[in-house]
């Protein structure tokens, strides 16, 4: 945002104070309201003045607060200050988190005393001080108003760049595209402070008033009490809870919740059925990913097809690079991009309003189906495997409820096949073993399958096949 230029979202925040005021911002689980919106532009004055005001317009504060209350006014208040807000996971590591620092150049950081506790702003070891002068200079440009924390393919940390406008346009295509106003109250469970939770949450409340409850509890029975409790409408959740919420008894009622969404991880086809007839609602597919905001979207949620996200988003142009092969990458062009990658570019990936994910997607009359990722392939003595193919195979077989396939290296192929399974108790490495050989291409059959209690996941559902590549190298 050049000096002078009105902040897109602050002036999205002040339309909505004028039409939402006194109503309520957020509940606490209990059901008690927490803020309202009027109290959320009071408390951002007062973080602005008090807790952020000898701080240099275009420095980069990090917010590692988890979610908590004060989170949209904290937002308000640095977009007011024109500082750049670096959001950080309360879960992440020391190490990681010093090294994100580092990589985003931040000099302070706010954390909270307890939960619900006082916010408080502390310096950054070694930070770089910047004069105001030199702020366009060292982001080669416009100032960005919100860096995105992601890894990319390697374990680097490293940021992606967004101005205020396009968070908004992010907004925009996620609440017209799911159909999500401000008579609705959506349940905030997934961490703010990632993507998914941030362009679902934070900013619908700020540029539509979408009020929300939130919650800190990430407990799957505590949660699915908590929704009903607060008569929340609207669920964004990743396919760990849902999973969980299949396998409970003595669930409650929910007649209020109408939207229940899936993102973060792919969503298995078996628990999304599960849940549909436990609680006579469908689970909707969401694809996104940090770059761009939302992709794809399946707003029938007919779930029939595996890996099936629906189709792009409202005023999102998806084009496939390779339209007659049966799976491509796509381009994604939409005024929610950001702006580049941060300190490392790569413009051939994001950069000029484009991202070019590493998903491969299978096109079909109804939309689009995720089947694997280019930097999932594994490269056996020349031939690739899609580890999606694989995944289906296993799967197949009665007693396998979730299977996960990836490449170990090899002196002699230069990688291998292997996977690892949840099972019921008669299944055995062998059937599966056997059902891969009659199904399978010689070179797709895993060397070894590793049945397993669950399949290790991080916070937001996700898995990592180089994590398990790692976990599984030296076993035989």
């Amino acid at each position: 945002m050049k000096s002078g230029e009105t902040d897109s979202l602050l002036e999205a925040w002040r339309k909505t104070l004028e039409r939402r005021g006194d109503a309520p911002a957020i509940f606490d689980t209990s059901g008690q309201v927490t803020r309202t919106f009027a109290g959320i532009e009071e408390e951002a004055g007062a973080l602005a003045r008090n807790l952020l005001g000898e701080l240099v317009p275009g420095e980069v504060v990090a917010i590692q607060a988890g979610n908590h209350v004060g989170w949209p006014a904290l937002l308000l208040a640095c977009l007011r200050r024109k500082l750049v807000v670096l959001p950080i996971e309360h879960t992440l590591s020391a190490g990681d988190r010093d090294a994100a620092l580092t990589a985003c150049g931040a000099r302070h950081v706010v954390v909270a005393t307890t939960a619900g506790g006082k916010l408080e702003l502390s310096a950054v070891e070694n930070g770089a001080a910047r004069s105001e002068a030199a702020t366009a200079h060292y982001w080669g440009g416009a100032v960005p108003s919100l860096l995105k924390l992601t890894s990319g393919t390697t374990s680097a940390p490293r940021a992606i760049k967004f101005r205020s406008d396009q968070l908004l346009a992010d907004c925009v295509q996620i609440c017209d595209t799911m159909g999500i106003g401000n008579a609705d109250v959506s349940f905030a469970v997934i961490s703010v402070s990632h993507s998914y939770g941030f362009s679902n949450l934070i900013t619908p409340l700020i540029a539509r008033g979408v009020p929300m409850v939130l919650s800190r509890d990430r407990m799957p029975r505590a949660v699915l009490h908590d929704l009903a409790r607060t008569k929340a409408t609207v669920f964004p959740g990743m396919p760990v809870f849902y999973q969980a919420f299949c396998e409970m008894s003595d669930v409650p009622k929910l007649p209020h919740l109408r939207l229940c969404i899936s993102a973060g991880a792919p969503l298995p086809l078996d628990v999304a059925r599960k849940f549909r007839d436990k609680f006579k609602r469908p689970i909707h597919s969401f694809y996104g990913s940090s770059e761009c905001g939302g992709i794809c979207y399946d707003a029938n949620a007919a779930l029939q097809e595996e890996g099936f996200v629906g189709r792009a988003m409202r005023d999102l142009d998806l084009k496939l690079l390779d339209p007659d092969a049966p799976n491509s990458r796509a381009r994604i062009g939409s005024a929610a991009v950001g702006d580049g990658y941060f300190p490392v570019h790569d413009e051939e990936k994001l950069g000029h309003g484009n991202f070019t994910p590493d998903d491969l997607l299978c096109a079909t009359p109804a939309g689009f189906r995720i089947v694997g990722r280019i930097s999932d392939l594994i490269n056996v003595a020349g031939k690739k495997v899609n580890p999606a193919e694989v995944e289906a195979e296993l799967m197949r077989l009665d007693g396998v409820r979730a299977a996960v396939v990836f490449g170990r290296d090899s002196s002699l192929r230069n990688q291998e096949v292997a996977a690892c399974v949840v099972a019921a108790g008669n299944v055995s490495e062998q059937m599966l073993l056997e059902s891969c050989r009659r199904r399978l291409s010689g070179w797709q059959v895993p060397k070894r399958i590793f049945i397993v209690p669950e399949i290790p996941v991080n916070e937001r559902g996700k898995l990592s096949r180089r994590a398990l590549a790692e976990r599984f190298a030296g076993q035989s």
